[in-house]
C-alpha cells in the first residue's frame, strides 16, 4: 500500500489541475491570438483576432490593405482548423479532469506531454498558414516589392514594409500559458520536493 502511495500526487495538486483544466472553458470565450499592426498612417493600429472558431478585429481594412501587395483575402472559411479546435479544446478539458481525478504522477506526466504536443502543432499549423499566406502572392498586385514576402510573425515583432507587427496570445493564449506552468509546477514539486 506505501508504494501505490509515492505514485499519487498530493490532494493539493488535484485541485491545483483540475481548476486549471475547468479554466481552459474560458478559451472558448475569449480571443486567443493576436497580430496587431501599426504604421504611420495608422496610428492607433489594426488588430485581428484569432478565436477558437472565428476571427474578429479589423479583417476587412487589413484584407484592403494586404491587396495591394497581392496577399490573398483572409476569410474565416480558409481555416478548416475553426471546425476541429473546439473539439480539440473540449477533449483537453476532459481528459485533464480525468488526470486530475486519476491523481498519478505518470498520468500528469503524460498530459504534460499531450499539451506539448498540441502547442507545438498549432504553432507550426499558424507559422505554415502565414508563410503561405505571406509568400503566395498574386502576380497582379498594384505594389511589388522584388524578394519581399510578407509572413507575419510567429510570436514577437517584424517590420513589413512601413508596417511594424506584433504577433502573441490573447486572453485565451495565457490562459494555456498560466496552465502549462501550473502542471510545469506540479510536476516539480511531485517529483523532486514532495517528500512521501
Amino acid at each position: 500500500m506505501k508504494k501505490s502511495n509515492t505514485h499519487k500526487i498530493s490532494a493539493a495538486s488535484k485541485w491545483l489541475l483540475l481548476l486549471g483544466a475547468l479554466s481552459l472553458a474560458l478559451t472558448f470565450f475569449v480571443p486567443i491570438w493576436r497580430i496587431d499592426l501599426w504604421a504611420p498612417q495608422y496610428p492607433e493600429g489594426l488588430t485581428m483576432k484569432i478565436w477558437l472558431s472565428k476571427l474578429s478585429g479589423q479583417v476587412e481594412i487589413i484584407n484592403g490593405l494586404n491587396h495591394y501587395i497581392g496577399m490573398g483575402h483572409i476569410k474565416e472559411e480558409m481555416f478548416p482548423e475553426f471546425k476541429v479546435l473546439p473539439y480539440c479544446v473540449a477533449f483537453l478539458i476532459l481528459s485533464g479532469i480525468g488526470m486530475a481525478l486519476y491523481g498519478r504522477k505518470k498520468g500528469v506526466l503524460g498530459y504534460f506531454l499531450l499539451l506539448v504536443c498540441a502547442a507545438a502543432i498549432a504553432l507550426y499549423d499558424f507559422w505554415k498558414w502565414g508563410y503561405e499566406y505571406g509568400h503566395n502572392l498574386s502576380e497582379d498586385a498594384p505594389i511589388k516589392v522584388p524578394g519581399m514576402a510578407y509572413q507575419p510573425p510567429l510570436l514577437g515583432y517584424k517590420e513589413l514594409l512601413n508596417f511594424g507587427a506584433y504577433s502573441m496570445p490573447d486572453i485565451g493564449g495565457w490562459v494555456f500559458a498560466v496552465f502549462g506552468t501550473i502542471i510545469v509546477l506540479v510536476l516539480l514539486y511531485e517529483f523532486k520536493l514532495r517528500k512521501t
